[in-house]
């Protein structure tokens, strides 16, 4: 007998999984339902239209209804709703948006592959006109025809995640005045706060205006005299921020109001509960993309990770499953990129509030090495912080940040914690090394090694934000930069010995009081501790040094 699969919602998980089920079954009958116009577009190339990097909006649509009912045998319905299920008729409701006719549809199998919506935040005004999320193409049409219907010039993004920050740069490149209004104390929440700082600097470095920690309590009509053709945002300090248009880019949440009401399981994260084949609490019903919720695989915990690439891979595991293949999805690692003007900012795996919540400990090393060999032209510096146990090595996170070379390290770490991999396996990586590419020893070798030395106790650490509270008890900031290095700027408080002076004075320094040490990187900070140590001298090395210090400790 024929089996009968219905898909509600393309995009990503929803069209993986429909062209993977007619590959395994060339007599099925597959039926997508999606209630907007596009069953399959790149939702995360939106921004880049926006701000004109792509210049056809015809590449952001993947595949037409035409063409994968002509190669995949696929039967495609745009523009319906589906409104209910009922899992014990195996029946869905669907509501044809174009005549208004509501219908009932059998299935043997039903995948949900119903995404996330915006977060619209109960502010008000934010229904006011000018206001506009950015998740579909029907989104993007509304707000193209707005800048350019009212000539735009300032734009307010609510929001710093990724959306959000992508389309504060592409606003900016075409040529708008913006401010990025950030409830938090940082953007981009995956990353920590040190890592953060370095995307906060780049966002100002373009004179994008950055509002950190500042909620909007309103949106009221522009006043006399002020030049807004959306609204102006009051921020609670009592700011008014004029703004010709608003982007709305908090957050998303789980469409699961469909599996609610058919009676499904939901999690605690308000998503929708699947197991590991991702099957949800009806055996005849999966679930994919960002309506469910997964397991972490650092922490265990469930949550909600909406990305792209685990999406497809569900669509993929769950046409197996259908299909008696006995696939399974174990867990996301949130292996997350964003490019912000010159900067790219990458993370994978656990960062420390995850690690905190979940009761994991851990330790952290910082570096800033080069992307590649620093005497081929060209060489740019990368922010690389590694996460990992400090009782076994096991790598639990990363995140970089720079122009050059962070994709492929944060890859190569987010494979290595995938493949349960510690941190004496990144110092033995073979990785290809040419001057234009890489050095010697790669990042992520050099970032196993300075892992290697704190477990194997060749050096103790301290972090940027144990300063204050090491100095309170009498250590000592011991600054190993050459003098001036220092007349650029220091700790305060520290004492200034250049490296090459170091051993002629060690009489300078006492024996009873640690030696907080650092230099720019980290490297002659090392360096300086691995003598001090044998010299019988109490030593930490500060963690990302100077760089990693200032970052995180500026306004």
């Amino acid at each position: 007998m024929t089996k009968r699969i219905l898909i509600v919602g393309g995009v990503a998980g929803g069209m993986s999984a429909a062209t993977r089920l007619r590959r395994l079954d060339e007599y099925a009958e597959i039926v997508i339902f999606e209630r907007g116009p596009y069953v399959s577009f790149a939702n995360c190339g939106l921004p880049y239209y926006l701000g004109g990097e792509i210049t056809d909006k015809k590449k952001l649509i993947v595949q037409t209804p035409e063409r994968l009912a002509a190669v995949f045998g696929l039967t495609i319905h745009p523009r319906h709703n589906v409104v209910a299920i009922h899992p014990d008729r195996k029946v869905i409701e669907v509501c044809d948006l174009e005549t208004n006719e509501t219908r009932t549809e059998r299935f043997d199998d039903l995948i949900l592959s119903t995404g996330a919506s915006p977060v619209i935040p109960p502010i008000p005004g934010i229904d006011r006109p000018g206001h506009f999320p950015l998740r579909t193409i029907p989104d993007l049409d509304k707000t193209d025809e707005w800048i350019r219907s009212t000539n735009a010039k300032t734009a307010l993004v609510l929001g710093g995640g990724f959306i959000g920050l992508e389309t504060a740069e592409q606003l900016h490149r075409r040529g708008i005045v913006v401010t990025v209004a950030e409830y938090g104390s940082q953007v981009l929440k995956p990353f920590d706060p040190e890592m953060a700082a370095l995307i906060h600097r780049e966002i100002r470095k373009h004179g994008v205006t950055l509002k950190l920690g500042q909620a909007v309590t309103r949106f009221d009509a522009p006043a006399h005299g002020e030049h807004a053709a959306a609204s102006v945002a009051v921020l609670a300090c009592g700011t008014r921020v004029p703004a010709d248009l608003v982007i709305v880019g908090v957050g998303v949440k789980p469409e699961a109001g469909l599996a609610i009401d058919a009676g499904l399981a939901i999690g605690l994260s308000g998503g929708i509960a699947v197991n590991e084949s991702l099957q949800t609490s009806h055996p005849h019903i999966w679930a994919v993309g960002d309506a469910i919720e997964v397991t972490h695989g650092v922490t265990r915990q469930a949550m909600l990770i909406p990305l792209g690439g685990p999406a497809n891979r569900q669509g993929r595991t769950v046409a197996d499953n259908i299909n008696g293949k006995n696939s399974r999805y174990f867990s996301t690692i949130g292996t997350a990129i964003v490019r912000i003007f010159d900067q790219v900012a990458a993370v994978t795996g656990a960062n420390e509030t995850l690690l905190k919540k979940a009761g994991i400990p851990y330790q952290v090393v910082h570096l800033h090495p080069n992307s590649h060999a620093g005497y081929y032209p060209g060489a740019k510096s990368i922010a690389l912080k590694l996460i990992f146990s400090n009782e076994d090595g096991k790598i639990l996170g990363a995140q970089a940040i720079g122009e050059d070379g962070v994709d492929k390290r944060i890859d190569v770490i987010a494979t290595a914690i995938k493949a349960g991999m510690t941190v004496h396996d990144l110092a033995d990586l073979e990785l290809c090394y040419a001057p234009p590419f890489g050095s010697a020893k790669d990042p992520v070798n050099l970032a196993g090694m300075a892992a290697q030395n704190i477990l194997a106790g060749d050096v103790m650490v301290a972090q940027w934000h144990d300063i204050p509270a090491l100095q309170e008890s009498g250590a000592i900031v011991l600054d190993v930069r050459d003098d001036t290095e220092r007349e650029a700027g220091a700790i305060p408080g520290s004492v200034g010995i250049p490296l090459a002076e170091l051993r002629k004075r060690l009489a300078e320094l006492p024996k009873d009081r640690l030696l907080l040490v650092h230099c720019a990187s980290g490297q002659r900070s090392y360096n300086a501790c691995r003598a001090l140590m044998q010299h019988g001298y109490q030593c930490r090395n500060l963690a990302g040094s100077f760089k990693t210090w200032k970052a995180a400790t500026e306004a």
